[in-house]
């Protein structure tokens, strides 16, 4: 499901829902409602923003260029292409450059440094072909447990020049 479409249907769930419960309000002020009914109401109110979480949750990740600036790299067609043992790279967009004072290679294993600490690279995640770009590439994917960094899983990384 696409990115746009995604967020037309949430859209759509968050005005139905907005709809339902003006309605129920206006039918509670008027006395049509017990609060037995409003109860039932709860819970399908519930149930419908779980179906509306399980939605997002359920529509695939794509990478993407959101404001259109590497569509005319003569590179991106090879950024797409990009992959690694843990599966497609995306593009430019989704990686960032990594400074050469933040990433090294040690008994051919490589770390780098995201967010002031250093991670290491599964060896999956290292991309083998030449590197086209010649700066040093990281596709991290951050977990936290609020504003605290819980782990990083490193998607794919392409060393740079240095090597």
């Amino acid at each position: 499901m696409g990115v746009d479409l995604q967020k037309i249907i949430i859209m759509i769930v968050v005005l139905l829902l907005f709809v339902v419960l003006s309605l129920i309000i206006q039918r509670y002020r008027e006395g049509l409602f017990n609060r037995i009914d409003l109860g039932i109401v709860a819970v399908f109110v519930i149930v419908a923003l779980m179906v509306g979480a399980l939605i997002l949750t359920m529509t695939s990740v794509r990478a993407r260029d959101l404001d259109g600036r590497y569509a005319a790299s003569p590179l991106k067609g090879w950024f797409d292409s990009l992959k690694s043992g843990k599966g497609p790279c995306c593009s430019d967009a989704d990686g960032s450059a990594v400074s050469d004072v933040d990433w090294e290679s040690k008994d051919g294993h490589y770390r780098v440094r995201i967010e002031d600490q250093w991670w290491d690279v599964p060896d999956d995640a290292v991309i083998t072909e030449p590197n086209r770009a010649g700066r040093t590439m990281v596709w991290p994917i951050p977990y936290r447990d609020g504003n605290v960094l819980r782990k990083m899983e490193i998607r794919c990384f392409m060393p740079g020049s240095m090597t």
